[in-house]
């Protein structure tokens, strides 16, 4: 699982420092995807797998699911963590989401994000706006599973 948020320099080859707590469940390497969000998104190859399956299943005569194939695959790059516990990024992923200098690190579960600092200060403006988190999260069921409310 990885959670928490972290700042890292690239270095000059485009190379970023993984966490430490981020690097174990990817000693079997990860695939590097763009995100939704003018962000990266850092995925193990199980969970690379089951989107790979998902969208892959779904109908090459549908032009949104064929958007969604040439936004997920035609960027996605395989990544090893090297033994400083970097991974490379590659130049057309950089420019994609405009990277250079630093990074921040997000852990989102399943998976962990990387952000350019300026957009990731964006995201945590939206994130920090109570009224708007109040409406736009009402819709989803996030008590936990199995356990009664307090009462």
């Amino acid at each position: 699982m990885f959670l928490g948020r972290y700042r890292h320099n690239l270095d000059r080859k485009g190379r970023l420092t993984i966490p430490s707590r981020f690097r174990e469940p990817l000693q079997g390497g990860a695939y590097l995807v763009q995100g939704f969000d003018r962000n990266l998104m850092v995925l193990t190859p199980s969970v690379f797998e089951r989107i790979y399956r998902r969208v892959n299943a779904l109908s090459m005569t549908d032009p949104v699911a064929r958007q969604l194939k040439r936004l997920i695959f035609s960027a996605a790059s395989p990544v090893e963590v090297d033994s400083a516990g970097r991974i490379l990024i590659p130049p057309y992923l950089r420019d994609a989401i405009g990277l250079e200098g630093a990074a921040e690190v997000v852990g989102v579960g399943d998976y962990f994000e990387i952000w350019p600092p300026e957009a990731w200060e964006e995201q945590m403006d939206i994130l920090q706006d109570a009224e708007a988190n109040a409406r736009r999260f009402a819709a989803l069921d996030i008590s936990p599973v199995g356990e009664a409310p307090d009462a």
